[in-house]
């Protein structure tokens, strides 16, 4: 997957943050944005009104994803999130964060349980199942809290890895908006791997989509 995370001032008052590519490192040592690191080039932003957030990711950490997600719910900037491709898993919570969430015509947002690996001893794997439970009853407040949806709805949709595209995530209140210009979806190498469920129409002609992409940075 290719990936590009910055930071900067698009003017005076207006910040812009990219990230396409993961949150956080998996354990194969793919390239990573870490939460420490958002944090110190947030504050370089300055005192700006307002953010865009534009996202194009399959996911990544979900205790890196919280703590980004902190990071921008307690600034005082009006957060504006775009979701120009995809936000998948991990992506998708910290979406959550926009005061307004656009979503490009043919993106798509996915949600679905927490996952781990962990070896040991049955109490080590019990230990990490009951942390895998609390993780995910986290997730999907936030998911409800943002939505209006039901915390079991949302349950269902975890427990499926539910994919929702441009129109099924603004009627279910992931998105508050769709961008109508950008057809395009970000179509990453690897989705095969990490999800059950992902739709074929983002699994081919990544190249063409993420060069279609770069032109709305």
């Amino acid at each position: 997957m290719l990936h590009e995370y910055r930071v900067t001032n698009k003017a005076s008052d207006t910040g812009e943050v990219v990230i396409y590519g993961d949150i956080g490192s998996y354990f194969w040592g793919e390239d990573f944005v870490s939460a420490l690191q958002f944090k110190k080039d947030l504050a370089k932003l300055g005192n700006v009104k307002s953010i865009d957030l534009r996202l194009n990711s399959n996911g990544g950490v979900i205790t890196e994803a919280q703590a980004m997600y902190t990071l921008l719910n307690e600034h005082p900037a009006n957060v504006h999130v775009y979701i120009d491709g995809i936000a998948a898993s991990a992506a998708s919570f910290l979406a959550m964060v926009g005061d307004q969430i656009t979503i490009a015509d043919g993106g798509f947002v996915m949600i679905h349980n927490a996952r781990g690996a962990v070896s040991g001893e049955a109490q080590d794997l019990e230990a990490a199942a009951q942390v895998l439970r609390s993780m995910n009853g986290v997730i999907r407040k936030k998911y409800a809290d943002r939505t209006g949806q039901s915390l079991d709805k949302i349950r269902q949709w975890m427990d499926a890895e539910t994919w929702f595209d441009s129109a099924d995530a603004l009627k279910y209140g992931f998105a508050t908006d769709v961008l109508d210009n950008m057809k395009a979806v970000a179509l990453f190498s690897g989705l095969n791997r990490m999800y059950a469920n992902a739709p074929a129409c983002v699994r081919s002609n990544r190249l063409k989509a993420m060069e279609r992409l770069n032109k709305h940075v």
